[in-house]
Parts: structure tokens; C-alpha cells; sequence
């Protein structure tokens, strides 16, 4: 399937969600063929958890079904532009690209998001016993 009939298959899950009552997002995975590996939308509101983004559902499941060589061939496509959290996400699972119907920008126009404060970072502290305790963690074979 191309770019666009995906993007549609996304717009109708969003639509759906909507109608259920939930936030209208929703994302699928395309394997390189553009056969669909995995769909979701966004059940913040039906699950409390203001993390239930379809984006972030889906990269952790690609995280835990494919290996990173399969994870690198497969696209996203999602009805908005990833927020930061989601991006994170993907970034660290390592998807080969995102394709989006919505920006950000286009979405604050359309529905105004709440400004969020920032929570302060507050460190580092301790970096002797944590650097002890790390080892070489991330040299070792």
C-alpha cells in the first residue's frame, strides 16, 4: 500500500476513536511491503493513563516483536505528529521514519493544547556510585 492509503487507514482509526470517546489519534506499523504489522489509537482516557498514545503503544510493541534490523525497515504512520514522549520512544526503538497527517503546529491551531510546566531536573549528584555501580555495562560483551 502507499504513503496515503495508510495515512486513510490511520484517519479512520482516529475517527473511530473519537466516536468511542476517546482523544481522535491513531497509528499503525507498515512492514516495508506496506503490509500493516500493528494499529492502535490513543486510550488515555478509557485506561487513565496519559501515556496510552497510540505511537508509544506501538513502538514498544515493536521494541518487544521484532528485532532491531526488522524494526529499522518499518514505517509509522500516524494521524499527528508525534509528541516529544512518543518521539523519544521511536528514536530509541530505532523505526526507519514517520509519516504524519497533522503537525503539531497544524493540531494547536485546530485545538489549543494546554501550556504544560516543565518539571525541573535536578542533578547530577552522586556520580562516583552510580558510575561504580554502571561499571562497564555498556562496553562489555
Amino acid at each position: 500500500m502507499d504513503d496515503e492509503t495508510l495515512l486513510r487507514r490511520v484517519i479512520d482509526l482516529a475517527a473511530g476513536a473519537r466516536r468511542d470517546g476517546e482523544a481522535p489519534f491513531a497509528s499503525l506499523l507498515a512492514a516495508p511491503d506496506g503490509s500493516v504489522l500493528a494499529e492502535d489509537r490513543n486510550t488515555a482516557r478509557s485506561t487513565g493513563d496519559e501515556t496510552a498514545h497510540p505511537e508509544l503503544k506501538l513502538a514498544m510493541w515493536a521494541a518487544r516483536e521484532l528485532t532491531p534490523v526488522e524494526a529499522a525497515e518499518v514505517t509509522m504512520f500516524t494521524s499527528c505528529q508525534p509528541c516529544a514522549m512518543c518521539t523519544g520512544v521511536i528514536d530509541r526503538v530505532g523505526l526507519r521514519r514517520v509519516v504524519f497527517a497533522l503537525s503539531s503546529e497544524q493540531l494547536g491551531a485546530i485545538a489549543p493544547q494546554p501550556v504544560r510546566r516543565p518539571v525541573p531536573l535536578d542533578g547530577p549528584y552522586l556520580h562516583d556510585e552510580i558510575r561504580a555501580a554502571i561499571g562497564n555495562h555498556y562496553t562489555a560483551s
